[in-house]
């Protein structure tokens, strides 16, 4: 079994992250910034504006996401982060990820697992790791948006946002479905007296 390790994504670690990229940065250029972006923005935003964008995330001290090493090797991304950070999520003209109340959620939005990486656990062990690092920096709930297998076929194009079993396991509830694409929460749930 390799050795894994888990770091959020700061400045020491941005050509890491560049290096798991790779040349295409992650998903078509997407360089994490589609959930960021209004639609018709990230149309018109070029890839290498887009890596501008989450780099200058990084270097602003946000840790925007957490990388995953296997054996020292940058292998696996995780996008966690408040739903104030992504554009997309707060737009109330979103049909699919408006949301559905006034409650503040931090967002697990997106993986990206190196092709030598996957079917590893490595996805799994990314959204635990997401889950502690919400909670800890004062989340009182996540919210997720995964593709529901019995309902969508996943392909590579659309996995980014992870399927639903693997949320179910983490211990996710689905709390509404817009179409075929469910919407899973999970609370923090504090110890009596804190």
């Amino acid at each position: 079994m390799a050795a894994l390790q888990i770091f959020p994504v700061t400045t020491d670690r941005w050509d890491d992250l560049e290096r798991l990229f790779g040349p295409n940065g992650a998903y078509s250029n997407c360089w994490c910034t589609w959930w960021i972006l209004p639609a018709k923005e990230w149309d018109g935003t070029a890839p290498a504006d887009r890596r501008d964008i989450l780099h200058g995330l990084v270097a602003d001290g946000a840790e925007p996401g957490l990388l995953a090493y296997l054996d020292g090797v940058p292998a696996g991304w995780c996008a966690v982060g408040p739903r104030e950070r992504y554009a997309r999520l707060m737009s109330p003209r979103s049909k699919t990820f408006r949301p559905l109340d006034d409650r503040p959620s931090w967002v697990i939005n997106c993986f990206f697992i190196a092709r030598s990486a996957r079917r590893r656990g490595l996805a799994a062990a990314l959204l635990a790791a997401a889950v502690d690092y919400a909670f800890a920096h004062g989340a009182e709930r996540i919210e997720a948006y995964p593709i529901d297998p019995a309902a969508t076929k996943p392909t590579a194009a659309n996995l980014f946002v992870g399927s639903l079993p693997a949320f179910q396991e983490a211990g996710f509830l689905e709390v509404g479905r817009v179409g075929n694409r469910p919407v899973v929460r999970l609370e923090h749930v504090r110890a009596a007296g804190r």
